[in-house]
Formats: structure tokens, C-alpha cells, sequence
């Protein structure tokens, strides 16, 4: 396959997935950027998705704007901005080929741990666990989504365990995302991400980043997701171990 249809096929596919968990399958867009640093390199796959993950989370807010646990968003935001500044801190010292890697380790670990968990495995922390834990998992959720888009695992280890209403977990997930891209954007600016080839990538890629969320709005609320979380979580797997030996062999 020519090489730039290839990174199209993946952008796609990544950014249904994104839209997919903005809409309400949390934890999908996990498997967004693997997708994406298939097609393209880690750190301007994650400059193009930056401003489309802006937009679908502004579908997301508006669609479960009522549904939202403020005191979760409190505890976690503060961690969540230390975790972005490090973030950066990082992405500004280490290669592309390292970023790669991290990118793979985390996608496998979390795939591995959510397998664990649908399998019946227990969650290590108590639902009433303090709320210093929180900033903490909000501080590693920083850091891996400010490198990777993959703040999603930290934030469920903590937030997951609360047991939440279904359209209270999604509501507060797609708050407190929101906030924390917003974070990130003076970061990819700094890093000089933002370059025009970059934006127009973007850009092609808006119309279905909207399709995506909206459909994810409507779907979540209709599909028995339970067998299509296993696959995805599968892949995930798969994927993070190939890019962790693409970045070994790099």
C-alpha cells in the first residue's frame, strides 16, 4: 500500500476511535495514537490528533454536561497539570524512537491490566481511596497523555473503582480531558508542533472526527459494549508490543 494512503488509513481509523471514546466508550481511545504512530511518527501523530480531541471534546462536554462528578475533577486536574509540565519536559530531552516506546509500554500494560479486570480480576484500590491518590493518578495521567494521548489508564485505575453511573463516568471523563488538552496545547506550541503541515492534516481529518463522536454519543447508549471492549483491548496489546519492538530495532 502507498505509504500516504497507509498513514490516511490509520489517521482514520484513530481518529474514529478518539471520537468513538468522547462519545462514551471509555478507554477506546486508548488505542488511538498505537493506531496512529503506525502511519506517521509518535510525536507528530500526536500534534495532528491535539486540536481534533479539542473539538470532540467539545461535542462530548456539551452532550453530558449534566452528568458529572465535580469532587473527581477537583482532585484530579491539579496532578493532571504537573503531569502535562513534566510531560513536556520530557518530550523536549528524548527521541521520537523513545517516545515510540514509551507509546508501546503503556498500551500494553494497560491493555493487559483491563483484560485482567474484564476477566474478573479485582482493582487494587478501594472506591474511597483518598483523595492525594487521585492527584497522584492525575499527575501519571498528565504525563502519559501529554506524551502519548494515553491519559486515559491512570485516570480509570483511580475513578473506575467508584463505581460511577454510567453517564456520570462519562460526563466527568469528558470535563476533566477537556481541560487537560487545553493544557497541553501552550506545551505542543512550545515543542513547535503546530507547524502548517500539521494543521492541514487536521483539518482533513475534522469532518470525521465530528461523525465519530456523535456516533458515540448515540451508540453508547445502545450497544452491549462488552465484547467489543475485549477486542479492542486485545489489539491494544498487540499493538504496543509491536511498537515497543519497532523502537528496540529503530
Amino acid at each position: 500500500m502507498n505509504q500516504e494512503y497507509f498513514y490516511y488509513a490509520c489517521a482514520v481509523a484513530a481518529v474514529i476511535l478518539s471520537g468513538l471514546a468522547k462519545g462514551g466508550f471509555a478507554g477506546v481511545g486508548a488505542l488511538a495514537m498505537p493506531v496512529m504512530a503506525l502511519g506517521v511518527d509518535p510525536v507528530r501523530g500526536a500534534a495532528i490528533l491535539l486540536p481534533i480531541l479539542i473539538l470532540q471534546d467539545a461535542v462530548s462536554v456539551w452532550s453530558f454536561r449534566h452528568s458529572w462528578d465535580r469532587h473527581i475533577a477537583k482532585v484530579m486536574l491539579p496532578g493532571m497539570a504537573m503531569g502535562v509540565a513534566i510531560g513536556y519536559v520530557f518530550a523536549a530531552q528524548v527521541s521520537e524512537v523513545a517516545v515510540l516506546g514509551v507509546l508501546g509500554l503503556i498500551s500494553t500494560l494497560f491493555g493487559l491490566q483491563r483484560l485482567w479486570v474484564e476477566r474478573g480480576g479485582a482493582m487494587v484500590l478501594p472506591s474511597n481511596s483518598p483523595g492525594w491518590i487521585g492527584t497522584l493518578f492525575g499527575v501519571a495521567s498528565g504525563f502519559t497523555s501529554q506524551v502519548a494521548h494515553a491519559g486515559s489508564p491512570p485516570f480509570q485505575m483511580w475513578v473506575l473503582p467508584k463505581r460511577l453511573p454510567r453517564d456520570t463516568l462519562v460526563g466527568t471523563t469528558a470535563i476533566t480531558f477537556a481541560t487537560m488538552n487545553w493544557m497541553k496545547v501552550p506545551a505542543y506550541a512550545a515543542l513547535g508542533q503546530f507547524t502548517r503541515p500539521n494543521l492541514l492534516a487536521t483539518a482533513t481529518l475534522i469532518p470525521v472526527a465530528v461523525a465519530a463522536t456523535l456516533a458515540g454519543v448515540v451508540l453508547v447508549k445502545r450497544v452491549d459494549a462488552a465484547r467489543f471492549y475485549t477486542l479492542i483491548y486485545v489489539l491494544m496489546v498487540l499493538l504496543g508490543i509491536k511498537l515497543m519492538t519497532d523502537a528496540l530495532l529503530a
